[in-house]
């Protein structure tokens, strides 16, 4: 499933990029993404609120949470089955991506 993310980049990134412009930061991103199991579709520059980007990634569905059905006859869901449809499916796997992901993930300038 495709996803989109927007962002603005801070005074420190803004800083960071005219420091060293020959760094890629669609580099970054797609070993960012990569690391947690994505993959990068496409990447902006967005001029829209001060300096941004716009990413578009694919994550496979064994990442996604998955959703379970209400139990309440209802049919809505609770605070509680939304908080665990949200959370569901994090299990090692999941935290070692994680852990690598977080491993290639630097903070500007560095």
């Amino acid at each position: 499933m495709h996803f989109c993310l927007t962002g603005q980049y801070t005074p420190r990134a803004l800083n960071a990029i005219l420091e060293k412009p020959t760094v890629s930061r669609e580099e970054a991103a797609r070993k960012l993404i990569e690391a947690a199991g994505g993959k990068l579709i496409s990447m902006y520059s967005v001029a829209a609120d001060g300096p941004g980007v716009l990413v578009i990634f694919d994550v496979p569905d064994r990442i996604r949470p998955q959703p379970s059905p209400p139990d309440r006859h209802d049919g809505r869901a609770s605070e509680r089955e939304i908080d665990a449809a949200l959370h569901a499916g994090r299990d090692q796997a999941r935290a070692a991506e994680r852990g690598q992901a977080a491993h290639v993930l630097s903070p500007p300038g560095s």
